[in-house]
Formats: structure tokens, C-alpha cells, sequence
């Protein structure tokens, strides 16, 4: 850092008021994502799609293009030009505005218009001030490879499964049991596995208690707690990476000075959340009643969810009958008969135990030995842990092959046999229906009634059909009436107009047969269309991802529930704060900040940064990019008093620092679903097992919750502050912070 980085003439600049502006419009997009309609010309994309079915790259289409019109837009709000002549030909894409593309959009904008240029970017992604983008976001892929590769070996679930089993039936105890569960395990392997698996738990526990009316208490706790419990190691939580790394702060003295307020807001929180927040007998009932599982289910051997199709139709069948007695008995089995891989969980518990230790050794050992990227240590330990996973993929190929293939073919045979019943109960009606007219005005004299006709038993009713033995059959489209003809054997017409009472059964069973052999031939044209569909490049991608998941389930898994969208959010984000503090914004607010510590002194510090940290959570890019810019706050702020000669104290320092760190894992349950990735993954969970959680109801919920939490970590980090004197083995390597403590008071 030099002087001319806190300059903050700067600002007058309008390539610098652009920055900002860029920069806030950047973080509402995070916070409120949305999608832009894109119009092309239908030619040019058909033109576009011809090409990559010509080079083989995609199918050709089945269906024609998807064409819209001026004023019959999907959203509805197309205008009609004055000049409409007819149907204009487009085609709509809708573009995805997030927290991948803002941000990348952004500083593209700004390199288009030079406000940033090779220094931002290069400080953005290889690191400048103590803050290595690229060996963060390497340390924490990583590290989360082995951390979630353990989640998909079932420990997790398992683990939960005897809480629940030792929280028996008493719901303050469980919730009591699988609070200490989530908090022990999340400040060991983070707050993503967590939020992985024991979110799907609770969302299937609570939905197949009797008495829980509303799953609200257990999954937000869950959430809170998976947070919290995040502050207590630096590898935990990327937002600890960019704090300790910033401030050159050794892993082993963070967590010394993070556990004790962190524990100690778990442990208040607690009654908080049993007694006063959640103080319900329809959230948290006094004895929960939880159904059976059946015997039969419980002797079935458990089936590893990371294979494809592994439970057949029951997936499906679960997603039919979410508020049924089948579809609690499907969400029983997946928390009472859980999956364990118990040589992976096992293997991977002691890499991540061997990883932690050696990266904790080897980081208070830094003084002697030197510096090293943190990364050098989580590297080999997933590489150790991808081969282990693969390796025994591969020896368990024939087994989860099989798996796969019987559970797909269960799938297909469900999906067509659904078809085939549907169109046969509409084939028995209208040929019904028809059947009821023709013999009617064939025989008016007669005095035939169409409700006796429906009635009659008489094997002669057959006559009324056709000599080829079909029935023509009236379907509607959108274009009007079209006939349709149908061929059915004898037997089911017989059944369609009745049969005798002693032969009624053999006719169902006829009609069953030919249902059941409507549907294999239907799967084996369905089977040979596939064959002979020409293989192209989409094709084969698909084959080689299904081909993977089948002999190494585990590794894609984990492959594909990896944080990837975090590499680019997080460079982008890098950029975007390193354009502030070379634009001159950075340091308008530690200059803001100073003014603040100087009037409210240490318990200001604390209590102003953790307020601070908590609200740009949700209004800065999540927490990863509230610790970035707050982290570049508090580095000019000491670079200013290191300028003006005047020490900042070491209890004042610590203080602001460990706050933010509470404000920024804290913050991730707070008011919006983007104070981090995290959250987004917990929206989504929930989503797909139908518990749909509104934002103003977060907020509403979370508001409470973060009030508390804050409060105590607050009180409980003054009181450790106030312990700390100026020979603190914390002190940093920089030469403008104060020695004595007395020479800075507040």
C-alpha cells in the first residue's frame, strides 16, 4: 500500500463515480437476481441451430423452434409496434442477471471504460495487501472436496439418524441433541456439508412427524447454528480465509480468539430459540410422535443415493405423494434406514483430521520454516481422497452398474406404463361413448336408453364394432377435430361394453396382459428409437456423465455439489474492490470508520463492526464480498494512522477485526437469502422437498435470531478483548500498530 492509495481526491473523478455506482448496482443484483428477455431473429437461430446439427453437435429438433409474437410474449408485457403487420417471427432466451453474471458484467463495463485496468485485476486475482484470491479460492475447493466427500459416504445423515434415535421422543431433547450435533459437527467441516445433508434430514424428519405442524424451528435453527458454529476454524468458511490472510493472522491464535465468543453465543442462543423464539407446541412439540416404519422396510438394505435411479420410482412416487401416508412412508425410510459407506467415512475422516492438524502445524510454525500457499496442504489431502474414490468406484462397478440399470429400467417401464393406462382409460371411454350412440340411433324403435346401454352384460354388444375390429376414435386438437382410428382385439371390446359376471375376471385379466404387452413393446420402440438416433456430440456427453455417475458415483457427486460458482463470484468480486480502493472510495470509509472508533472507542469498534458487517451482508455481495471490502477498510485505516504516525492499540485493533469476523459468518442468517452461498443452497434444498421458504418470512424469522446472536458475541468479544494486554501473542508484523496501549486510548 502506498500514499497515493489513500488519497481520496479521487473520488471526483467520474470514471471513479462510476465505480461506485457500478459497483452498488453490481450488489442489488446480488441481492435481487432476475432474468433479461433476449430477442433474436428466429431466422438467424434457426440458421444457428442448423449449423450444430449439421457438425453433429446437437440433435436434430423434434419440434419446431420455439416462436413467438409481438403482444403473445410468455411475460405478456410485449407491446405491439405501430407498424404490426402480422406475427413477428423471434425468439426469446431469458439471460440470467446473478451473482456469477453481475459481477463479470460489471468489471467488464469498467474495463471498457478504463476506470480499472492491469493493476485491478491483477490485484483481484493474484492478491495484493496480504490477499491471495487464488490460493483462497484453491485452499477452499480443496478442502471442500474431502469435507463434502464425506457427506456423500452418508456420515453425515447416519450421524443424524442416531440423534434422532437418542433424542427419542421428547422434542426438547431432540432439539436440544441435534442442535449440540450440528454445532460440534459444523465447526469441524464447515457449514456446507452441513447445510447439504442436514437440511434434507430435518426437511424429511419433520414431514413425517404427526404434530409438527410447521418444520420453521428446526430447519432455521439448523441453519443458524451450521453458521455460527463456521466462525470457530479459519477453514471453515472462505470468508475466514480472506480475514486471516488479510491480517496475517496465524490459524491456531483466530480460533484461540473466536471460540470462546462462539461457544459462548451457542450456548445463550439456546434457550433464545427453545423458550422465547420458537416457544410453540405446534414447532417444537413436547413429545413428538413420530409413524412407524414398517418391518419389511427396515430389513431392506439401505441404497446409496449418489447412484442413479438407485430407489427406482420412489423418488417420483415421493414427489406424487408428498402429503400422503405413501409419501411419509418413502421420506421414513430415507431417515430411519439410512446409507453409510462406512470405509469412505471412515478414510475421509482421517484425511480431513490429518489435513486440519498438518495445516495447523505448519501455519504456527510459519515464523521459522516460512510462508507457505495453504493450499500446499489441502491439495494433496483431496487428491488422496479423489483417488481413494475413484479407486473403489471403479472395484464396485458391476455392482453400482447393476443398481443403475435395474432402477432405470423401473423408471422408463413406470413412465411408459403411465402413458399406456392414461390413453387406455381414454380409449374405453370414448369408444364407450361412441359405442352408446351408434347402437342407439341403430335401433331408436327399440327404446335403448345410453344409460342402460352402459349397464347391459350381453357378449352381443360386440356387433356394434367395426368388421376390422377398430373403433374410430374422436380426438380434439387446437386446429379442430380429427379422426383417429384405433385398433382393438375382440377381447377388449368385449370388456368395453361388459362382459358376464362368471367371466368377468378373465376379461381383466386379458386386458391386463394386453396392457402390460402395449407397454413392452412400447419401451422396446422407445429402446431401438434410441439406438437409431445419430450420435452427436450432446449425446455423447450425456452417455459419458451417465457413465460416470454409474462407475464412480461418489466422485461425481461430490464433483457436481462443489461450490464452483463461489471461483468466479469471488475474482469478480476481488476486482470490484480493488477498483474502490484505487478509485479512492476505500478510503473515504476507513476515514468514515476512524471517526467513529475515535468518538466510541474500543466497545464502539466492536459493536459499530459488528452492526456494519452484519447489514453489507446482505447489501455487498453476500458475506465473501462484505469481507473483502471491510478487510480493505481496516487496511487503509491502519495505513492511515502508519502515515499520520498515530498507533492504533492493540485491543482497539483485535477488537474491529474479530468482530467483523463475527458479523460475517453471523450475517449469513440474517435478513436475505444472498448474505451468502450458503443460503442460496439452503432456499434450494428446501425447495426441492416442498418446504418453500418466503424472503419476508427469512427475514422475519432470521431477525430475532441475528439480534441475539450478535448481542452476546458482542458482549462476550469485550470481555475478551479487555482481557488481551499489549504483550498479546496475536500482535501482527506491522510496523503502525501501537505497542502500548495507553498511547491510544479511547
Amino acid at each position: 500500500m502506498t500514499p497515493e492509495d489513500i488519497d481520496t481526491n479521487r473520488i471526483k473523478e467520474w470514471r471513479s463515480i462510476v465505480t461506485l455506482v457500478v459497483f452498488v448496482i453490481t450488489n442489488i443484483i446480488v441481492l435481487f437476481p432476475f432474468h433479461i428477455p433476449v430477442y433474436l431473429p428466429r431466422r438467424l437461430w434457426e440458421g444457428f441451430i442448423t449449423s450444430l446439427v449439421s457438425a453433429h453437435v446437437i440433435a436434430p429438433r423434434e419440434e419446431p423452434l420455439d416462436v413467438i409474437q409481438y403482444g403473445a410474449a410468455n411475460d405478456g408485457n410485449a407491446q405491439e409496434p405501430q407498424d404490426y403487420k402480422g406475427p413477428s417471427k423471434w425468439t426469446k432466451f431469458r439471460f440470467p442477471m446473478n451473482f456469477v453474471t453481475a459481477p463479470l458484467i460489471a468489471d467488464l463495463f469498467l474495463l471498457a471504460i478504463l476506470a480499472i485496468g492491469k493493476e485491478e485485476v491483477k490485484g483481484g486475482t493474484l492478491g495484493a495487501d496480504n490477499i491471495n484470491p487464488l490460493d483462497i479460492m484453491l485452499f477452499f475447493i480443496t478442502l471442500a472436496y474431502i469435507a463434502i466427500s464425506i457427506d456423500a459416504s452418508g456420515l453425515i445423515r447416519y450421524l443424524a439418524f442416531k440423534v434422532l434415535q437418542w433424542g427419542g421422543e421428547v422434542g426438547h431433547r431432540l432439539f436440544l441433541y441435534l442442535y449440540a450435533f450440528f454445532f460440534c459437527l459444523g465447526s469441524f467441516i464447515g457449514n456446507d456439508p452441513i447445510i447439504l445433508s442436514g437440511t434434507a434430514f430435518l426437511a424429511y424428519m419433520t414431514r413425517v412427524s404427526s404434530n409438527i405442524v410447521h418444520p420453521r424451528a428446526w430447519i432455521h435453527t439448523q441453519f443458524a447454528v451450521a453458521n455460527i458454529a463456521s466462525a470457530i476454524l479459519v477453514s471453515s468458511n472462505p470468508t475466514n480465509l480472506v480475514l486471516a490472510g488479510a491480517f496475517d493472522i496465524k490459524f491456531i491464535e483466530y480460533t484461540a480468539n473466536m471460540i470462546v465468543p462462539t461457544i459462548i453465543t451457542g450456548i445463550v442462543l439456546f434457550p433464545f430459540l427453545l423458550y422465547i423464539v420458537f416457544a410453540n407446541e405446534s414447532l417444537i412439540p413436547y413429545s413428538i410422535k413420530m409413524h412407524e416404519l414398517p418391518e419389511e422396510s427396515k430389513a431392506k438394505k439401505p441404497v446409496n443415493p449418489n447412484i442413479p435411479h438407485a430407489r427406482g420410482t420412489a423418488e417420483e412416487e415421493e414427489k406424487s405423494h408428498v402429503n400422503d401416508e405413501q409419501g411419509q412412508l418413502l421420506s421414513l425410510e430415507e431417515i430411519m434406514n439410512p446409507f453409510l459407506d462406512k470405509g469412505g467415512a471412515a478414510f475421509g475422516a482421517v484425511v480431513m483430521s490429518a489435513t486440519l492438524i498438518t495445516l495447523l502445524g505448519l501455519n504456527a510454525a510459519s515464523t521459522k520454516i516460512g510462508d507457505h500457499p495453504v493450499f500446499w496442504v489441502t491439495l494433496p489431502g483431496a487428491f488422496v481422497m479423489l483417488c481413494w474414490d475413484i479407486a473403489f468406484g471403479w472395484i464396485r462397478r458391476e455392482y453400482t452398474r447393476d443398481i443403475a440399470r435395474k432402477g432405470r429400467d423401473e423408471v422408463e417401464r413406470a413412465r411408459v406404463e403411465r402413458l399406456v393406462r392414461a390413453e387406455e382409460d381414454q380409449t374405453m371411454a370414448v369408444a364407450l361413448e361412441q359405442l352408446h350412440r351408434r347402437s342407439t340411433s341403430a335401433a331408436p324403435e327399440q327404446g335403448v336408453a345410453q344409460n342402460e346401454l352402459t349397464k347391459t352384460h350381453s357378449p352381443e354388444a360386440v356387433e356394434f364394432a367395426p368388421s376390422d375390429n377398430s373403433i374410430t376414435i374422436t380426438k380434439e386438437d387446437e386446429d379442430g377435430v380429427v379422426l383417429e382410428p384405433y385398433p382393438l382385439r375382440k377381447e377388449t371390446i368385449g370388456t368395453l361394453v361388459g362382459t358376464s359376471s362368471s367371466g368377468e375376471m378373465d376379461e381383466e385379466n386379458k386386458r391386463e396382459i394386453e396392457i402390460q404387452a402395449r407397454i413392452t413393446h412400447a419401451l422396446n420402440r422407445q429402446r431401438e428409437d434410441e439406438r437409431l438416433k445419430p450420435r452427436t456430440f450432446v449425446s455423447r456427453c450425456t452417455d459419458a456423465y451417465r457413465w460416470c455417475q454409474e462407475t464412480f458415483p461418489t466422485v461425481t457427486a461430490v464433483l457436481a455439489h462443489l461450490p464452483f460458482a463461489l471461483i468466479p463470484f469471488a475474482f469478480t468480486m476481488f476486482i470490484l474492490v480493488q477498483a474502490l480502493v484505487t478509485k479512492g472510495w476505500v478510503p473515504v470509509f476507513a476515514h468514515g470508520w476512524d471517526h467513529w472508533v475515535t468518538k466510541t472507542g474500543t466497545v464502539g469498534a466492536i459493536g459499530g463492526m459488528g452492526f456494519l458487517s452484519v447489514i453489507l451482508c446482505n447489501f455487498a455481495g453476500t458475506n465473501i464480498g462484505t469481507t473483502i471490502l471491510l478487510s480493505r477498510v481496516i487496511q487503509t485505516w491502519m495505513y492511515i494512522h502508519y502515515e499520520s504516525g498515530e498507533p492504533i492499540s492493540q485491543r482497539t485493533f483485535w477488537a474491529t477485526v474479530y468482530s467483523m469476523a463475527l458479523g460475517v459468518n453471523f450475517g449469513a442468517f440474517s435478513t436475505a437469502f444472498s448474505a451468502s452461498l450458503a443460503g442460496l443452497l439452503w432456499r434450494d434444498i428446501l425447495a426441492r422437498k416442498h418446504i418453500k421458504v418466503k424472503s419476508m418470512d427469512f427475514a422475519r424469522v432470521n431477525l430475532p435470531i441475528i439480534a441475539i446472536a450478535m448481542t452476546v458475541g458482542c458482549c462476550a468479544l469485550v470481555g475478551q478483548v479487555y482481557i488481551m494486554n499489549e504483550t498479546t501473542p496475536l500482535e501482527l508484523d506491522f510496523p503502525f500498530i501501537g505497542e502500548d496501549e495507553t498511547s491510544n486510548a479511547r
